[in-house]
């Protein structure tokens, strides 16, 4: 099958989330599509499969599925509007979080998710500052923790102690961000997900579901950018719609080439 390495949410190389996007020719079982992630050990692995006239996209982490991924979602958007059907200005997929529609204006792609409005929650937060090194004002949860602190140079500058992060339950949460108003930008965030193997996203759209609500009721804003502090870093456009929100970003292609499987 054709594969792809595309870096998500940057227009330089080594920047932004790298992902991998697999064409799929038919329906693999869900066992290899795993193999394949854990053999590919990026933070998702995308699996695109053209029924007719309809793109389904599934995403996989090296350890299990997820139900929302955001910058492979982008990476599978540039990959089809690039090499698949570059006369495409929009492509939707459907998905296990429903139908995702991504539209191209020139190099941004700007991808269409469900809002996810973390809501607080009462948790021991000494395990958790212990964990982060700083003091944590508020705790929210949606899919992810939602752990908002100080300012962006305490987000910048987190030393994280992975095993502890990683004793926090892992029923409570798929991941953990940890936020602050922004100084450079509107929001900062960073993104940990120590239970799903790996240590820190670099960039996360789907974590922007939750940031975004978050933000927009705190700032008073629709229309946000936002910045992930990881050591590859991404930038994110964001705009909060109600029900939905929208994330843009650009790509930019690393590897093109074949996945054998006999």
């Amino acid at each position: 099958m054709k594969y792809y390495m595309i870096d998500a949410f940057t227009d330089e190389l080594f920047k932004g989330n790298p992902a991998g996007v697999c064409l799929l020719e038919k329906e693999l079982p869900d066992s290899v599509m795993q193999k394949i992630a854990f053999e590919n050990n990026l933070a998702e692995t995308a699996f695109l499969l053209k029924k007719d006239s309809t793109y389904y996209l599934r995403w996989f982490t090296p350890e299990f599925e997820i139900d929302l991924c955001g910058h492979a979602t982008l990476a599978t958007a540039f990959v089809v509007m690039n090499y698949v059907e570059p006369s495409l200005n929009q492509v939707e997929f459907e998905t296990k979080s429903g139908r995702l529609s991504v539209v191209r204006n020139e190099d941004l792609y700007m991808m269409n998710f469900p809002s996810r409005m973390p809501a607080p929650i009462q948790m021991d937060q000494t395990l958790i500052e212990k964990a982060l090194g700083c003091r944590v004002l508020e705790i929210h949860s949606s899919r992810d923790l939602v752990l908002l602190v100080k300012d962006e140079e305490t987000v910048e500058k987190l030393k994280v102690n992975k095993i502890l992060l990683s004793s926090i339950n892992p029923d409570v949460s798929f991941g953990v961000i940890v936020t602050a108003k922004g100084e450079s930008c509107d929001f900062v965030s960073r993104f940990f997900t120590p239970n799903a193997g790996s240590d820190e996203d670099p960039v996360t759209g789907s974590a922007h579901s939750s940031l975004i609500p978050f933000w927009s009721q705190r700032l008073n804003k629709t229309q946000m950018v936002a910045k992930q502090l990881s050591k590859r870093s991404g930038v994110l456009m964001c705009e909060d719609r109600g029900e939905r929100v929208t994330i843009s970003g650009k790509a930019i292609c690393y590897l093109e080439g074949n996945i054998r499987l006999n």
